[in-house]
């Protein structure tokens, strides 16, 4: 029998799906490995602006939209999560970078992960290793 995935993927937004799952989420897992950290559960959940944007204002008491917010329910050193994507801000988004609408998803969902795996990005400093983060897990999935 398959081991069950520590990554599960749930849409709120009903116009988008996501291909490639079981490869994505082997993917997602073996980040955290590479990272140094005990992965228990992540759950991502994709949305709207409009849902975001509530969890941003009830949560983190920050009125503006946003493309990706993590919650770290850990208890421990196993992290436990829930990552919120707004579909319509990655579209907005890679229209606006010119970038391949895969292409920002991918980045966002790892901007989630690595958040989760201690990167932060409130100063210049740490915007670049997140970016430089990002990218090189873009560049290594299949």
């Amino acid at each position: 029998m398959p081991s069950k995935s520590k990554v599960c993927f749930f849409f709120e937004h009903n116009k988008f799906t996501l291909k490639n799952r079981s490869v994505l989420k082997s993917f997602i897992e073996s980040l955290f490995k590479k990272e140094k950290r005990k992965l228990g559960s992540i759950n991502y959940i994709f949305c709207t602006d409009k849902r975001l944007l509530e969890i941003n204002q009830q949560f983190l008491q920050h009125d503006f939209y946003t493309d990706v917010i993590s919650f770290d329910l850990s208890e421990s050193n196993t992290i436990i999560a829930e990552v919120y994507i707004s579909i319509d801000r990655v579209k907005e988004n890679a229209m606006n970078l010119g970038s391949p609408f895969k292409r920002e998803l991918y980045r966002v969902i790892f901007h989630g992960a690595l958040h989760l795996c201690g990167f932060e990005d409130k100063t210049a400093k740490q915007v670049k290793q997140i970016r430089e983060k990002e990218g090189f897990y873009i560049s290594r999935l299949p």
